[in-house]
Protein backbone atom coordinates (compact mmCIF):
# COMPACT_ATOMS: atom_id res chain seq x y z
CA UNK A 1 0.00 0.00 0.00
CA UNK A 2 1.18 3.53 -0.80
CA UNK A 3 0.51 5.02 2.63
CA UNK A 4 0.89 8.60 1.46
CA UNK A 5 -1.60 8.16 -1.38
CA UNK A 6 -4.01 6.36 0.95
CA UNK A 7 -3.71 9.17 3.49
CA UNK A 8 -4.35 11.79 0.79
CA UNK A 9 -7.35 9.84 -0.47
CA UNK A 10 -8.78 9.53 3.04
CA UNK A 11 -8.43 13.26 3.75
CA UNK A 12 -10.21 14.12 0.49
CA UNK A 13 -13.06 11.68 1.18
CA UNK A 14 -13.61 13.27 4.59
CA UNK A 15 -13.53 16.80 3.16
CA UNK A 16 -15.63 16.03 0.08
CA UNK A 17 -18.19 13.91 1.90
CA UNK A 18 -18.44 11.32 -0.86
CA UNK A 19 -16.11 8.90 -2.62
CA UNK A 20 -17.24 10.22 -6.00
CA UNK A 21 -16.31 13.85 -5.28
CA UNK A 22 -13.03 12.77 -3.72
CA UNK A 23 -12.14 10.64 -6.73
CA UNK A 24 -12.93 13.51 -9.12
CA UNK A 25 -10.76 15.97 -7.20
CA UNK A 26 -7.87 13.49 -7.09
CA UNK A 27 -8.33 12.53 -10.75
CA UNK A 28 -8.55 8.86 -9.76
CA UNK A 29 -11.18 6.17 -10.45
CA UNK A 30 -13.71 5.83 -7.65
CA UNK A 31 -12.78 2.14 -7.32
CA UNK A 32 -9.16 3.09 -6.66
CA UNK A 33 -10.13 5.52 -3.89
CA UNK A 34 -12.41 2.90 -2.35
CA UNK A 35 -9.64 0.32 -2.42
CA UNK A 36 -7.14 2.74 -0.85
CA UNK A 37 -9.50 3.48 2.05
CA UNK A 38 -10.29 -0.19 2.60
CA UNK A 39 -6.59 -1.06 2.59
CA UNK A 40 -5.84 1.80 4.97
CA UNK A 41 -8.53 0.62 7.41
CA UNK A 42 -7.15 -2.92 7.23
CA UNK A 43 -3.63 -1.65 7.87
CA UNK A 44 -4.75 0.45 10.85
CA UNK A 45 -7.09 -2.30 12.11
CA UNK A 46 -9.86 0.22 12.71
CA UNK A 47 -12.94 1.58 10.95
CA UNK A 48 -12.40 5.14 9.79
CA UNK A 49 -15.64 5.81 7.91
CA UNK A 50 -19.30 4.86 8.13
CA UNK A 51 -20.66 4.49 4.61
CA UNK A 52 -24.20 5.07 3.34
CA UNK A 53 -25.53 5.18 -0.20
CA UNK A 54 -25.36 8.99 -0.26
CA UNK A 55 -22.63 10.12 2.11
CA UNK A 56 -19.86 8.98 4.41
CA UNK A 57 -19.44 10.00 8.03
CA UNK A 58 -16.33 9.87 10.18
CA UNK A 59 -15.93 7.50 13.14
CA UNK A 60 -14.24 8.76 16.34
CA UNK A 61 -11.03 6.97 15.29
CA UNK A 62 -11.43 8.40 11.80
CA UNK A 63 -11.74 11.95 13.16
CA UNK A 64 -8.55 11.58 15.18
CA UNK A 65 -6.71 10.12 12.17
CA UNK A 66 -7.97 12.94 9.93
CA UNK A 67 -6.64 15.66 12.26
CA UNK A 68 -3.17 14.05 12.39
CA UNK A 69 -3.17 13.25 8.66
CA UNK A 70 -3.93 16.84 7.60
CA UNK A 71 -1.09 18.12 9.78
CA UNK A 72 1.33 15.53 8.40
CA UNK A 73 0.40 16.24 4.80
CA UNK A 74 0.79 19.96 5.43
CA UNK A 75 4.21 19.45 7.01
CA UNK A 76 5.25 17.27 4.08
CA UNK A 77 4.23 19.88 1.54
CA UNK A 78 6.09 22.56 3.48
CA UNK A 79 9.18 20.35 3.67
CA UNK A 80 9.12 19.66 -0.06
CA UNK A 81 8.65 23.36 -0.69
CA UNK A 82 11.71 24.25 1.34
CA UNK A 83 13.78 21.65 -0.50
CA UNK A 84 12.99 23.04 -3.96
CA UNK A 85 12.99 26.71 -2.94
CA UNK A 86 9.24 26.93 -3.40
CA UNK A 87 9.13 30.04 -1.27
CA UNK A 88 11.19 31.80 -3.92
CA UNK A 89 9.46 30.21 -6.91
CA UNK A 90 6.01 28.93 -5.84
CA UNK A 91 4.52 26.49 -8.31
CA UNK A 92 1.48 24.29 -8.79
CA UNK A 93 -2.28 24.58 -9.09
CA UNK A 94 -4.68 26.49 -6.84
CA UNK A 95 -8.47 26.59 -7.04
CA UNK A 96 -10.20 29.84 -6.14
CA UNK A 97 -13.74 31.14 -6.41
CA UNK A 98 -14.71 34.81 -6.71
CA UNK A 99 -17.90 36.80 -7.32
CA UNK A 100 -18.47 37.53 -10.99
CA UNK A 101 -17.92 41.28 -10.85
CA UNK A 102 -14.78 40.94 -8.70
CA UNK A 103 -13.29 38.37 -11.05
CA UNK A 104 -14.12 40.12 -14.29
CA UNK A 105 -13.57 43.74 -13.29
CA UNK A 106 -10.90 43.63 -10.57
CA UNK A 107 -8.81 40.44 -10.60
CA UNK A 108 -8.57 39.07 -14.15
CA UNK A 109 -7.40 42.38 -15.69
CA UNK A 110 -4.49 42.40 -13.21
CA UNK A 111 -3.46 38.74 -13.53
CA UNK A 112 -0.59 39.55 -15.93
CA UNK A 113 1.10 41.24 -12.96
CA UNK A 114 0.59 38.11 -10.84
CA UNK A 115 2.03 35.83 -13.53
CA UNK A 116 4.98 38.16 -14.02
CA UNK A 117 5.81 37.45 -10.38
CA UNK A 118 4.76 33.80 -10.20
CA UNK A 119 4.84 32.23 -13.68
CA UNK A 120 4.69 28.64 -12.39
CA UNK A 121 1.34 28.92 -10.58
CA UNK A 122 -1.78 27.68 -12.37
CA UNK A 123 -5.09 29.21 -11.24
CA UNK A 124 -8.47 27.53 -11.71
CA UNK A 125 -10.94 30.31 -10.99
CA UNK A 126 -14.66 29.92 -10.56
CA UNK A 127 -16.30 33.24 -11.47
CA UNK A 128 -19.92 33.54 -10.38
CA UNK A 129 -22.11 34.84 -7.57
CA UNK A 130 -23.07 31.38 -6.35
CA UNK A 131 -21.95 30.28 -2.89
CA UNK A 132 -19.55 27.34 -2.86
CA UNK A 133 -18.63 24.88 -0.12
CA UNK A 134 -14.88 25.31 0.26
CA UNK A 135 -14.36 21.86 1.76
CA UNK A 136 -16.54 19.59 -0.34
CA UNK A 137 -15.80 21.49 -3.56
CA UNK A 138 -12.05 21.36 -2.84
CA UNK A 139 -11.61 25.15 -3.14
CA UNK A 140 -8.41 26.64 -1.74
CA UNK A 141 -9.81 30.12 -1.13
CA UNK A 142 -12.73 32.38 -2.03
CA UNK A 143 -13.44 36.09 -2.07
CA UNK A 144 -16.75 36.98 -0.46
CA UNK A 145 -18.69 40.12 0.23
CA UNK A 146 -20.89 40.63 3.29
CA UNK A 147 -20.59 39.57 6.89
CA UNK A 148 -19.43 35.97 7.31
CA UNK A 149 -21.79 33.53 8.99
CA UNK A 150 -19.46 30.50 9.12
CA UNK A 151 -17.11 31.25 12.01
CA UNK A 152 -15.05 28.12 11.31
CA UNK A 153 -13.47 29.75 8.25
CA UNK A 154 -10.32 31.86 8.29
CA UNK A 155 -10.94 35.32 6.82
CA UNK A 156 -8.85 38.39 6.03
CA UNK A 157 -10.74 41.61 5.43
CA UNK A 158 -9.40 43.27 2.30
CA UNK A 159 -11.73 46.17 1.64
CA UNK A 160 -15.34 47.21 1.35
CA UNK A 161 -17.83 48.07 -1.36
CA UNK A 162 -19.78 51.32 -1.28
CA UNK A 163 -22.92 51.76 -3.34
CA UNK A 164 -24.76 54.43 -5.27
CA UNK A 165 -28.47 54.49 -6.12
CA UNK A 166 -28.94 55.18 -9.82
CA UNK A 167 -31.13 54.83 -12.89
CA UNK A 168 -30.84 55.59 -16.58
CA UNK A 169 -32.01 58.89 -18.07
CA UNK A 170 -34.60 56.93 -20.07
CA UNK A 171 -36.00 55.34 -16.91
CA UNK A 172 -36.32 58.79 -15.33
CA UNK A 173 -38.01 60.14 -18.46
CA UNK A 174 -40.61 57.38 -18.25
CA UNK A 175 -41.18 57.23 -14.48
CA UNK A 176 -39.93 60.49 -13.01
CA UNK A 177 -37.33 61.24 -10.33
CA UNK A 178 -37.94 59.52 -6.95
CA UNK A 179 -37.45 61.77 -3.94
CA UNK A 180 -37.85 59.20 -1.13
CA UNK A 181 -36.85 55.49 -0.89
CA UNK A 182 -40.43 54.42 -0.11
CA UNK A 183 -41.46 55.57 -3.57
CA UNK A 184 -39.44 52.64 -4.93
CA UNK A 185 -41.92 50.18 -3.38
CA UNK A 186 -44.88 51.17 -5.58
CA UNK A 187 -45.70 52.14 -9.17
CA UNK A 188 -44.74 53.99 -11.23
CA UNK A 189 -41.31 53.35 -9.73
CA UNK A 190 -39.56 50.01 -9.56
CA UNK A 191 -36.17 48.55 -8.74
CA UNK A 192 -34.18 45.72 -10.25
CA UNK A 193 -34.35 42.93 -7.67
CA UNK A 194 -31.38 40.87 -6.52
CA UNK A 195 -32.19 37.48 -5.00
CA UNK A 196 -30.07 35.11 -2.94
CA UNK A 197 -28.97 32.04 -4.90
CA UNK A 198 -29.15 30.06 -1.66
CA UNK A 199 -32.56 31.11 -0.28
CA UNK A 200 -34.25 32.53 -3.38
CA UNK A 201 -35.30 35.58 -1.34
CA UNK A 202 -35.16 39.03 -2.93
CA UNK A 203 -32.83 41.14 -0.82
CA UNK A 204 -33.88 44.41 0.74
CA UNK A 205 -32.04 47.74 0.66
CA UNK A 206 -31.61 49.80 3.83
CA UNK A 207 -31.45 53.56 3.27
CA UNK A 208 -30.21 55.96 5.94
CA UNK A 209 -30.48 59.73 6.31
CA UNK A 210 -29.38 61.08 9.67
CA UNK A 211 -31.39 59.16 12.28
CA UNK A 212 -33.95 58.03 9.72
CA UNK A 213 -33.69 54.40 8.53
CA UNK A 214 -35.90 52.96 5.78
CA UNK A 215 -35.78 49.30 4.66
CA UNK A 216 -37.06 48.80 1.14
CA UNK A 217 -37.94 45.74 -0.90
CA UNK A 218 -38.43 47.46 -4.20
CA UNK A 219 -41.34 46.96 -6.56
CA UNK A 220 -39.75 44.97 -9.38
CA UNK A 221 -40.50 43.24 -12.66
CA UNK A 222 -37.21 41.35 -12.77
CA UNK A 223 -34.86 39.91 -10.15
CA UNK A 224 -31.47 38.32 -10.86
CA UNK A 225 -28.65 36.73 -8.87
CA UNK A 226 -25.60 38.03 -10.75
CA UNK A 227 -24.06 41.49 -10.35
CA UNK A 228 -23.40 42.04 -14.05
CA UNK A 229 -26.90 40.91 -15.02
CA UNK A 230 -28.23 43.22 -12.31
CA UNK A 231 -26.40 46.23 -13.77
CA UNK A 232 -27.41 45.28 -17.32
CA UNK A 233 -31.06 45.15 -16.25
CA UNK A 234 -30.69 48.65 -14.88
CA UNK A 235 -29.09 49.84 -18.11
CA UNK A 236 -32.05 48.32 -19.98
CA UNK A 237 -34.27 50.82 -18.07
CA UNK A 238 -35.95 48.03 -16.06
CA UNK A 239 -35.59 49.76 -12.70
CA UNK A 240 -33.50 51.64 -10.15
CA UNK A 241 -30.30 49.85 -9.09
CA UNK A 242 -27.85 49.88 -6.19
CA UNK A 243 -24.46 49.70 -7.92
CA UNK A 244 -20.97 49.47 -6.45
CA UNK A 245 -19.10 52.74 -6.83
CA UNK A 246 -16.32 51.29 -8.97
CA UNK A 247 -18.89 49.93 -11.45
CA UNK A 248 -21.02 53.08 -11.38
CA UNK A 249 -18.25 55.69 -11.71
CA UNK A 250 -17.68 55.48 -15.50
CA UNK A 251 -21.41 55.30 -16.18
CA UNK A 252 -22.10 58.34 -14.00
CA UNK A 253 -19.36 60.23 -15.84
CA UNK A 254 -20.66 59.28 -19.27
CA UNK A 255 -24.28 60.00 -18.39
CA UNK A 256 -25.35 56.37 -18.81
CA UNK A 257 -26.60 56.47 -15.20
CA UNK A 258 -27.93 59.30 -13.06
CA UNK A 259 -27.44 59.30 -9.32
CA UNK A 260 -30.62 59.33 -7.21
CA UNK A 261 -31.51 60.02 -3.58
CA UNK A 262 -28.15 61.67 -2.94
CA UNK A 263 -29.02 62.62 0.63
CA UNK A 264 -29.55 58.93 1.52
CA UNK A 265 -26.76 56.40 2.11
CA UNK A 266 -26.56 52.60 2.03
CA UNK A 267 -24.20 50.65 4.29
CA UNK A 268 -20.94 49.46 2.77
CA UNK A 269 -20.33 45.70 2.39
CA UNK A 270 -17.05 44.30 3.76
CA UNK A 271 -14.99 42.10 1.42
CA UNK A 272 -12.95 39.11 2.65
CA UNK A 273 -10.57 36.51 1.29
CA UNK A 274 -11.53 33.25 3.00
CA UNK A 275 -9.95 29.80 3.27
CA UNK A 276 -10.62 26.68 5.38
CA UNK A 277 -8.88 26.50 8.78
CA UNK A 278 -7.65 22.96 8.14
CA UNK A 279 -6.35 23.70 4.63
CA UNK A 280 -2.57 24.06 4.73
CA UNK A 281 -1.65 27.52 3.49
CA UNK A 282 0.99 26.44 0.99
CA UNK A 283 3.47 28.89 -0.47
CA UNK A 284 1.54 29.06 -3.75
CA UNK A 285 -1.71 29.86 -1.95
CA UNK A 286 0.00 32.26 0.44
CA UNK A 287 1.46 34.39 -2.36
CA UNK A 288 -1.92 34.47 -4.14
CA UNK A 289 -3.74 35.57 -0.97
CA UNK A 290 -1.09 38.22 -0.28
CA UNK A 291 -1.36 39.45 -3.88
CA UNK A 292 -5.16 39.70 -3.68
CA UNK A 293 -4.91 41.61 -0.40
CA UNK A 294 -2.40 43.99 -1.99
CA UNK A 295 -4.45 44.37 -5.19
CA UNK A 296 -7.86 44.94 -3.68
CA UNK A 297 -6.38 47.00 -0.86
CA UNK A 298 -4.88 49.41 -3.39
CA UNK A 299 -8.15 49.48 -5.35
CA UNK A 300 -9.98 50.22 -2.08
CA UNK A 301 -7.74 53.23 -1.57
CA UNK A 302 -8.26 54.30 -5.16
CA UNK A 303 -11.95 53.63 -5.59
CA UNK A 304 -13.78 51.09 -3.43
CA UNK A 305 -14.07 53.47 -0.48
CA UNK A 306 -14.99 56.45 -2.62
CA UNK A 307 -18.60 57.33 -1.99
CA UNK A 308 -19.30 58.11 -5.64
CA UNK A 309 -19.21 61.87 -5.26
CA UNK A 310 -19.86 62.23 -8.98
CA UNK A 311 -22.80 64.14 -10.34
Amino acid sequence: MDRLQAMQAYVRVVEAGTFTKAADSLDLPKATVTRLIQTLETHLRTKLLNRTTRRVTVTPDGAAYYERATRLLGDLEELEGSMNQARMTPRGRIRVDVPGVVGREMIIPHLPDFYARYPDIQIEMGVSDRMVDLISDNIDCVIRGGELTDQSLVARRIGEFHFVTAATPEYLRRHGMPTHPLQLTQPPHRMVGYFSARSGKVMSDVFKRGDEVVEVVGNHVIAVNDANAYLNAGLAHLGVVQVTCFMAAPLLKSGGLVRLLEDWTVDAIPVYVVYPPNRHLSSKLRVFVDWVVELLGSQSTAGLKVRCALS
